[in-house]
């Protein structure tokens, strides 16, 4: 049998395997649209998770950067 695979949930963005400079335009449009909470996976990148914060610090979202079992998150909340 294969590998088992985690189900992305509706309300994930999941930002793996995106390049830098499509991140900003991506999660400004899902978030415009999406229904909260909104868990945008990030991984690890201090990089990608600081480019994710920008445009939610520019549209006022509230986040928490991380959640206790998942560092490589930020949850969009209202």
């Amino acid at each position: 049998m294969g590998r088992k695979r985690r189900m992305q949930k509706i309300d994930d963005l999941d930002l793996h395997g995106l390049r830098h400079g499509e991140v900003d335009r991506i999660v400004e449009n899902r978030v415009m649209v999406s229904q909260l909470p909104l868990t945008i996976i990030t991984g690890y990148s201090d990089k990608m998770k600081s480019i994710v914060k920008n445009v939610l610090d520019r549209h006022n979202f509230k986040y928490v950067d991380g959640i206790p079992y998942n560092h490589g998150c930020i949850v969009v909340t209202g």
